[in-house]
């Protein structure tokens, strides 16, 4: 696989900046679940390149692969940091087992479900995949969601208004999922033996499998 260094992702005029990002906010959640000594990680479907370049932040070579054509824009100007190359992770090539993490954050249900598998292949022994992904239908916990989500929004759009934060980084494409956590449990159990899914706030999940 060939790569492209890559600086940050710059706002693109005309965009909507979002206060309060779902899939930010579990940065955090998703960094303590790295293993202790893990030096390479493959980033699937990176979209705005923010949890890349934390784990290149991080001491890790980070590969990251998106089909976005803005972020193939991004490579215009040669920067350090993560190794981005634009193409579909679904069909491209993977080293087999290599990968000591993979991640994949709100994209997998922007491919089918079962690539979960190509992923799982790039793994090296005693890797980690980690999946924080979004599903389809409302639960219980999503009727919590809607009033923390406003709460957290207007927490974000305060402290930013007060810093004179400049707006956030171009938005990766949405697309709504079509899986149930139920459907994704299901598959996840017959397609990734011995991996934990978790339900969390904000309409999304953490799926975790260790090779």
């Amino acid at each position: 696989m060939t790569f492209l260094h890559m600086p940050p992702t710059r706002p693109v005029p005309g965009s909507r900046p979002i206060p309060f990002d779902h899939n930010d906010h579990y940065h955090r959640l998703l960094l303590r679940h790295l293993p202790s000594g893990g030096r390479t990680t493959f980033d699937a479907g990176c979209g705005t390149d923010r949890f890349a370049r934390r784990l290149a932040g991080r001491g890790y070579e980070v590969d990251a692969l998106d089909p976005s054509p803005q972020v193939a824009a991004a490579a215009e100007s040669i920067g350090g940091g993560p190794r981005y190359r634009r193409a579909d992770v679904t069909t491209t090539d993977l080293p087999r087992g290599h990968y000591d993490v993979i991640t994949c954050l709100a994209s997998l249900h922007h491919m089918p479900f079962a690539t979960v598998t190509r992923l799982r292949e790039a793994l090296a022994p005693g890797g980690v995949l980690l999946v924080l992904g979004c599903y389809a239908g409302i639960t219980r916990w999503d009727l919590v969601a809607v009033p923390a989500n406003a709460v957290a929004r207007a927490a974000v759009h305060v402290s930013e208004r007060l810093r004179g934060a400049a707006p956030p980084p171009l938005q990766a494409p949405v697309r709504q999922p079509d899986m149930s956590l139920t459907d994704i449990r299901t598959e996840a159990t017959r397609l990734l033996p011995g991996s934990q899914v978790r339900q969390l706030l904000f309409w999304r999940y953490l799926l975790t499998y260790n090779a």
